[in-house]
């Protein structure tokens, strides 16, 4: 027959107080939550230095602190959390990503100061199977006041140098009505967090936490570890001939690892003198009995070279455990868990023990607060810095503010995210502006992602001016309910600069007309005299006057030529201006290719799509007139003025200009002044400009886009580089990258998982660098496809369905997940 105890006869606490967990055995300890930075985002010498700072803060307790650090790597579903449906698309990725596996990472630190008349656990005894209490509780001041001055330093230290470190409040370590505490989740790994539902505890006949079936990997014995240990490791998967990714040592056994489990890695601080006199004592006793054994003689002397390195450079004795808790709710699960485990093990040189008689005790010993049970013939010995090399050094990414930026896919699993590309990075101080610099060779989802950038913008409530060469906005443009210009023969592109929908005639809007006027009239080397100026910026203010007279005439360029012509012309002639102070003649000459019945007399004179102000999306789409010699630079000057009137006029609003290939174009129309000015003048209105393109020789060889855009771009975006690996060095030189972002770079889409389809993306904000998934639904990948035979179908749905992109594209999905 089994015996059975209540939880509450052999729980080894007896309280929480003053902020300490208490045991029964007068144990305090000391509760916190560390974060960690997202794994796959350090470099070497980050991974190195956390190393180096967890050595200095624990170097700092007293001897004979307990320290158990507990990664806690739960599999979850990603759920929406409350927030409004933004759009059509947004609404469709939430339903996508709903239900989405991934794996929660939390770490927790508990330092424990043990009675100071108790040691570690004798091996064949735990707390675990006591009857009884005898040790009285007893604290003294002074001994508990050097403890937690000790604790205040190490966690100012280890703050200092990044690693943030939370106290855990009583509430979330003994739990409430509404929700488990950490030790009933430790003790229960299969009751939810929002749902206190209690299990049994069995050891015998399987050890069981309800339904769950447990199992545990130890590393108890040097014989178990590798010749040499390091904090960071290279991680192949994601290197290149030209770059070394690095990860944590120990990330195999972290959140790389996909199963439940709690990775716990244990030490005790010994005292030198003593710790270092005993080994000593051991090595002579080896060395006298080597001449009977080889093996005698080795180790001897291998204690004495550890000696020898522990004395010359300081290290601090401890005594060290790892294990690895695992749970599943069936028995073959759990042992191709605990095989996967082993693999993982492995991969660090570590040799992994299944434990079958001891797993009950270092179990028991992983409660929060029961350090000291741990087992003594369970512990090795080692240095402190050698152990560390044993902690997992890195987390997951946490989501940025719900609903706020882009949602991204964080890289190991896919769980989405929200980063947030422009604000928090410029509240942090990470940038100064909000401008962005897009790099990706043909192929690599530059404006996939771009197409996704701007519809989540547009959703939070931007004004978004977009230039392209390549109608790859066309099905977004459409989709929102955006303007789209483009050039057919036709349906010519048009536009109405003299419409004010409204408005009054202010300085700005009359300095940009003039200087459109101007640039028609006259050549590019062409200079224009002072009175010429002044008499085309009379010309603009009495038409507007004659406007306010008879509102019957529509304000286009057909009516300004037409003033021109009749009411201005007798007005000069009666203020006796002269032909050399003002050629109307010519002037109307020059211009009349674009009024009414000239060559380009749509281009100004439209009486649709003219509300530009107002209007949230534009698409200016270029690629059949950049080459023209009148057209484009007459519509990339309007395209300006239609952004900084937007920039200046639209208070509180996010301003967005992204420019595709476009910028090429316009940067050999002597336009390389107004980019430089856009760029350095529009985040003073709340805006951003980007540039994107995909050919590195454009941005080396373009000094407009090396001195204009580069450096006056904070966050910089970068796609599949792969085909550039070889002469990156030029584009890093030239983006300012550091060799951890150039390894980032290069190691995009090197380890996808097949199971998914996406494309990864570096983004670069300032010193905060990393590369996520841009995975989306499938509604939102048919709205910018590029693949001809999705869009001849989409087309051919939206036909059919009169112009109803929505429904045209809902209905190609099910045909898609159908078939």
């Amino acid at each position: 027959m089994l015996k059975t105890r209540e939880l509450s006869e052999v729980l080894p606490l007896l309280s929480y107080e003053d902020g300490f967990l208490i045991s029964k055995q007068g144990d305090l300890t000391a509760c916190f939550e560390m974060t960690l930075p997202p794994v796959f985002t350090q470099s070497k010498s980050d991974l190195e230095g956390r190393w180096q700072s967890l050595i200095k803060g624990f170097q700092l307790l007293p001897v004979g602190t307990l320290v158990w650090k507990q990664d806690w790597c739960i599999q979850k579903k990603w759920k929406e959390g409350n927030r409004e449906i933004l759009g059509f698309l947004d609404g469709k990725n939430s339903e996508f990503f709903q239900n989405r596996p991934y794996m929660d990472h939390r770490s927790y630190l508990f330092v424990t100061l043990p009675n100071r008349d108790k040691k570690l656990s004798p091996s064949s005894l735990s707390n675990l199977f006591r009857k009884h209490w005898v040790e009285d509780f007893i604290r003294e001041s002074k001994h508990l006041e050097t403890f937690t001055d000790a604790l205040a330093q190490m966690k100012f230290l280890l703050e200092s140098e990044g690693i943030a470190m939370r106290v855990l409040a009583e509430e979330e370590l003994l739990g409430t009505e509404r929700g488990l505490g950490l030790i009933e989740a430790y003790l229960m790994p299969a009751a939810k967090e929002d749902f206190p539902q209690l299990f049994d505890l069995e050891f015998k006949p399987d050890w069981k936490s309800g339904q769950q079936r447990l199992g545990l990997l130890s590393f108890a014995s040097l014989d178990q570890l590798p010749n040499s240990l390091e904090a960071s490791r290279v991680f192949e998967s994601y290197s290149t001939d030209q770059s070394k990714f690095y990860s944590g040592n120990a990330t195999p056994l972290g959140v790389s690892l996909d199963c439940n489990h709690i990775y716990s890695q244990v030490f005790q601080i010994q005292e030198k003198d003593k710790f270092f006199a005993g080994l000593e004592s051991k090595r002579l006793r080896l060395q006298a009995l080597s001449r009977y054994s080889r093996a005698n003689e080795l180790a001897a002397s291998s204690i004495a070279e550890f000696l020898d390195e522990s004395i010359q450079e300081g290290g601090i004795p401890v005594k060290a455990h790892a294990n690895i808790l695992i749970w599943a709710g069936r028995k073959e699960e759990l042992q191709h868990q605990l095989r996967q485990a082993g693999a993982a093990a492995s991969k660090l040189g570590l040799i992994s023990k299944v434990e079958t008689f001891g797993a009950a005790q270092l179990f028991w010993a992983g409660i929060p607060g029961n350090a000291a049970a741990l087992p003594v013939n369970e512990c090795f010995h080692c240095s402190l810095d050698q152990f560390l090399c044993l902690y997992n050094l890195e987390g997951v990414e946490d989501s940025g503010k719900n609903g706020l930026g882009l949602r991204l896919g964080e890289r190991s699993y896919g769980k989405p995210i929200w980063v947030d590309l422009s604000d928090q990075p410029m509240e942090k101080g990470w940038i100064t502006n909000r401008n962005k610099f897009i790099l990706g060779p043909s192929g690599s989802g530059k404006s996939f992602f771009t197409n996704h950038m701007v519809r989540s913008y547009f959703e939070q409530g931007a004004h978004v001016v977009l230039i392209d060469v390549g109608h790859s906005y066309q099905g977004l443009c459409e989709l929102l309910g955006g303007y789209y210009f483009t050039y057919s023969e036709e349906n010519p592109i048009c536009f109405n600069p003299f419409f004010l929908d409204g408005k009054v005639l202010d300085t700005e809007k009359k300095e940009s007309l003039k200087t459109l006027l101007l640039a028609l009239w006259k050549k590019e080397n062409e200079t224009f005299r002072r009175s010429e100026y002044v008499a085309v910026s009379n010309a603009l203010k009495e038409y507007y006057g004659y406007l306010e007279e008879d509102q019957e005439i529509f304000p286009c360029f057909d009516s300004f030529y037409e003033f021109l012509r009749e009411q201005y012309a007798s007005q000069i002639q009666d203020e006796g201006v002269q032909v050399r102070d003002f050629d109307l003649k010519n002037f109307l000459y020059v211009l009349r290719p674009f009024f009414r019945g000239g060559e380009f007399d749509y281009l100004l004179n439209a009486r649709e799509n003219i509300h530009l102000l107002d209007q949230r999306m534009i698409v200016f789409e270029l690629d059949k007139i950049k080459d023209h010699p009148i057209l484009f630079p007459v519509v990339t000057l309007i395209i300006m003025e239609i952004f900084i009137s937007k920039m200046r006029k639209l208070k509180g609003v996010r301003k967005m200009i992204l420019i595709e290939e476009a910028w090429k174009a316009i940067a050999k129309e002597g336009m390389a002044e107004y980019i430089k000015y856009l760029f350095k003048t529009v985040r003073k209105f709340y805006g951003e400009a980007i540039v994107v393109t995909q050919e590195v020789d454009d941005i080396i060889q373009s000094p407009v886009i090396k001195d204009a855009i580069i450096n006056n771009s904070d966050c910089k975006i970068l796609l599949d580089q792969s085909k550039y690996q070889n002469k990156f060095e030029a584009i890093q030189g030239l983006l300012g990258l550091t060799d951890k972002e150039k390894a980032l770079v290069l190691s995009i889409n090197r380890a996808n998982d097949p199971r998914r389809k996406y494309k990864e993306v570096f983004i670069g904000l300032g010193s905060h660098s990393q590369v996520y998934r841009t995975e989306v639904s499938l509604e939102e990948y048919l709205t910018y496809t590029t693949e001809e035979k999705e869009k001849m179908r989409l087309e051919e749905l939206k036909h059919q369905l009169d112009g109803n992109l929505r429904e045209a594209i809902e209905i190609l999905a099910k045909e898609i997940r159908d078939n």
